[in-house]
């Protein structure tokens, strides 16, 4: 009987000494914390670009079309009326004054403006008098120009070189190709008259440019 109350004993020591180890492990897992996750700095979102400013074109200011034409040099003093091109090709020449006027290709540049301007006029008359550009050919480098515009505005050029050439559409398309400057280009007649062509064998161009 004594043994067997011994034996008790020995088993509550035994049973409380496993709870209490048992304690100590759940005692020792609850002491342990999660590792904590790093924060994270919020990404910054980009500013839209700056839109780059368009300059504004300046508005392109003619000159009002030519009224009239001197030429000291040669003693030219006449008016200007627009004309167009024949269906031969050639530039037509005035109607109002055919022998003592100036003829400005309209559908081209104003003189003044940038480009190459074209006014031409007869060397002679019927019958063989001297008409509004019968001196032409005399004209020589830094001769001047002066035209008046339909306000009044006067355009002063001085002449770059005079030549003739050819009757050939070619050739001609010099006179109104430049447009490197502020040119105006004047043409006449020259050199012999070939019936079987209605026209002269050559024509005389006089190259001036703006003040």
């Amino acid at each position: 009987m004594r043994t067997s109350r011994l034996y008790l004993g020995i088993m509550s020591i035994c049973l409380l000494c496993i709870l209490s180890a048992c304690g100590g492990s759940v005692t020792q897992a609850s002491i342990i914390h999660p590792t904590p996750r790093p924060t994270l700095a919020p990404t910054p979102t980009p500013l839209p670009p700056t839109p780059t400013p368009v300059p504004t074109p300046k508005p392109v200011v003619h000159v009002a079309p030519p009224a009239h034409i001197r030429i000291p040099a040669i003693g030219v003093d006449a008016d200007i009326e627009p004309v167009g091109v024949l269906t031969t090709g050639n530039l037509d020449t005035p109607h109002n004054n055919p022998w003592d006027g100036a003829g400005w290709y309209d559908s081209g540049t104003r003189p003044g403006d940038q480009g190459s301007a074209v006014i031409d006029g007869h060397v002679d008359r019927p019958g063989g008098g001297p008409a509004v550009f019968w001196n032409l050919r005399y004209m020589k480098p830094g001769d001047e120009v002066i035209i008046t515009t339909s306000t009044g505005q006067q355009l002063h050029f001085h002449t770059i070189k005079r030549e003739a050439i050819p009757p050939d559409p070619s050739y001609l398309q010099g006179i109104f190709g430049d447009s490197s400057g502020k040119f105006l280009n004047l043409i006449t007649c020259a050199g012999v008259w070939v019936p079987s062509q209605g026209q002269t064998s050559l024509r005389m161009l006089v190259y001036t440019e703006l003040d």
